[in-house]
């Protein structure tokens, strides 16, 4: 006692830290020997707050299902189905013509994830708890305007091959952005991106993904999607439209060998982060999957079902990459009370 009668007080202040000290060192693995990560904690918040979670997540779900029925569209040959825009033959309500209501149905799912996207950033930014989600989220609903225009530029082009692979290659990156925003508004607001925690593997990694997505999109541009019936090398009789196929198969060997050096890169660190391994782990299998899928179409010639499903796949490794790499790039600020320490670079 020192004589004021405080000692309780500041003892039990004392031992309340040490505890707390204690308690993240003995979350750390005792064999571990570089830095370890262990993941952002999703906080148990409801209302406001929860919503930007819930609707950050049904906007990416919704945009999946946009470039999903987008490819649909495009090999269907379903594009010019609606000659005007934004209305299908000047009319709102459904048509009697396959590709019209296909490609009616693709505008009226770009109006739904254009409110999605508003409404997240909006909400992410009011939102005290989901506040880091709002800079990818703004990036989003930019996105998804310049996807709208382009969407107009296609219809007036009348389906141009360079308008057409323009469109899709930005849809993906706008697929990427919703991604970016449901990792960070699970991440909660102490949230730091940081660039450095990604590491080369990580930027080489996105780059090769999306100059796969970009190569393929080029591909069905120059109408090379049968050129090349045979996998993984092309005949010698075929015609030099198959330099395409080959660059785009190319593009996809190197992102297979990103996904290895990355994931190898970072799983001991991501020891104690079991979601992020399981993430990986995930992507990797997308990645057999898609490859798997584009062996299919060539075989087929290119046949619509398989071209529709090899997208699909290729939406979905798109995710799972800029998850998992978005993921270590989410820094902890703060105290750490929604975003456990980050150690290392």
């Amino acid at each position: 006692m020192d004589g004021t009668g405080r000692s309780g007080p500041v003892r039990a202040e004392v031992l309340g830290v040490t505890k707390r000290l204690a308690g993240r060192d003995a979350k750390r693995p005792s064999d571990a020997t570089g830095p370890v990560v262990t993941g952002p904690v999703v906080t148990g918040r409801s209302g406001p707050d929860r919503s930007v979670v819930v609707l950050s997540v049904a906007t990416m779900v919704a945009t999946f299902a946009l470039v999903v029925l987008g490819s649909t569209v495009r090999v269907t040959d379903s594009g010019m189905g609606c000659p005007s825009w934004p209305l299908c033959f000047g009319r709102i309500g459904p048509v009697d013509q396959f590709h019209a209501l296909l490609e009616q149905s693709h505008r009226y799912l770009v109006a739904l994830v254009t409110a999605g996207a508003f409404t997240t950033a909006v909400l992410a930014r009011r939102s005290r708890v989901r506040s880091a989600a709002f800079a990818p989220a703004a990036v989003a609903a930019g996105l998804v305007l310049v996807q709208a225009a382009l969407g107009a530029l296609t219809v007036f082009a009348k389906n141009a091959p360079w308008t057409v692979a323009v469109h899709l290659v930005v849809g993906v990156v706008f697929l990427g952005a919703t991604a970016v925003t449901v990792v960070a508004a699970l991440g909660a607001r102490r949230v730091a991106w940081s660039v450095r925690a990604v590491g080369r593997s990580g930027g080489m990694l996105l780059v090769a993904t999306l100059a796969t997505v970009v190569g393929g999109s080029l591909v069905v541009a120059h109408g090379a999607g049968g050129s090349c019936p045979s996998w993984p090398l092309c005949p010698s009789s075929a015609t030099a439209l198959a330099d395409w196929q080959l660059a785009h198969r190319s593009l996809a060997g190197l992102t297979g060998v990103g996904l290895v050096v990355f994931a190898g890169a970072n799983w001991r660190r991501t020891s104690g982060w079991s979601s992020w391994r399981s993430g990986a782990i995930a992507s990797l299998g997308a990645y057999v999957v898609v490859a798997a899928l584009g062996a299919a179409s060539a075989l087929s010639r290119a046949a619509a079902s398989w071209q529709d499903a090899h997208l699909a796949l290729v939406a979905v490794l798109w995710v799972l990459v800029v998850a998992t790499v978005s993921a270590l790039a989410a820094e902890r600020t703060g105290d750490g009370t929604d975003v456990p320490e980050r150690s290392g670079p």
